[in-house]
């Protein structure tokens, strides 16, 4: 084993980025027909990317899951994210997110809660777009590694397309804006669906920046559809550098149904 990768088990800066990149971008596996209905569920998990879509306006979706992480072992730092999402419009969706508890091994606590407004719109029946504008508040301990210690911003653009056999969602864009250098955000992602179940994978990175150190890897993910309104995934991503912690994750997206 490396210096580098040695050293960078101790990081708490570096898990502190990598729990407000989890958290801010928590995202999607597979992309809803037009015609849906709007009680499916949509996940916008487990990957970091998200997707171009948005639940159906005046509806709810809760998505939450339990991830492990470490770059010596998975025991270095857990998280229990949560993601809630809130149709406002056929264009607009409003998601409040954050780990409601995560630990490292300065300590353990709520994370840095944060609020994301989806802006999409389709191209086509088989493609669509969006812009992400993000941000974050300083509610975990930046002493215990939970929190950045100050608000932090994010905008990423949003590419979805229905190619031959397989789902493509394309991110980009800064992350981590208010800390100096911003960090950037860069990933491809694929899935496909088989009947109630189906697969993804992601390529994902995040250029070095003063919210944290450049993280990258390899994620897959495997998704199975138990109602129309719930989808549960589970599956794990491998880093591609010293600095970027492995992980394990679990969870579950929930449609809660019309609100307004």
């Amino acid at each position: 084993m490396s210096p580098e990768r040695s050293g960078a088990r101790s990081s708490v800066r570096g898990y502190r980025a990598w729990l407000g990149a989890a958290a801010a971008l928590a995202t999607g596996s597979a992309a809803p027909a037009a015609s849906q209905s709007p009680r499916a569920a949509n996940p916008e998990r487990p990957t970091f990317a998200t997707h171009a879509y948005a639940v159906a306006p005046g509806y709810a979706e809760l998505e939450q899951g339990l991830a492990a992480r470490g770059t010596g072992s998975l025991r270095e730092a857990t998280s229990w994210d949560v993601n809630l999402k809130v149709g406002l419009s056929r264009h607009v969706q409003l998601g409040l997110f954050g780990p409601l508890y995560a630990r490292t091994s300065a300590g353990s606590g709520v994370g840095d809660l944060g609020a994301a407004l989806k802006v999409r719109t389709d191209l086509s029946s088989r493609a669509a777009v969006a812009l992400v504008p993000s941000v974050t508040a300083p509610t975990g301990s930046e002493a215990r590694g939970l929190g950045a210690g100050r608000a932090l911003g994010g905008l990423v653009a949003v590419v979805s397309a229905d190619l031959p056999g397989v789902h493509v969602d394309v991110n980009a864009g800064p992350q981590g804006i208010g800390a100096g250098t911003p960090q950037w955000f860069v990933s491809l992602g694929g899935s496909r669906t088989f009947g109630r179940a189906g697969l993804a994978v992601e390529l994902f990175e995040f250029t070095p920046g003063g919210a944290g150190s450049r993280l990258a890897g390899v994620l897959g993910a495997a998704t199975i559809r138990l109602a129309e309104w719930a989808v549960v995934d589970a599956g794990g991503a491998v880093g591609a550098t010293g600095g970027t912690p492995d992980q394990l994750f679990l969870g579950i997206t929930t449609n809660l149904g019309r609100l307004f």
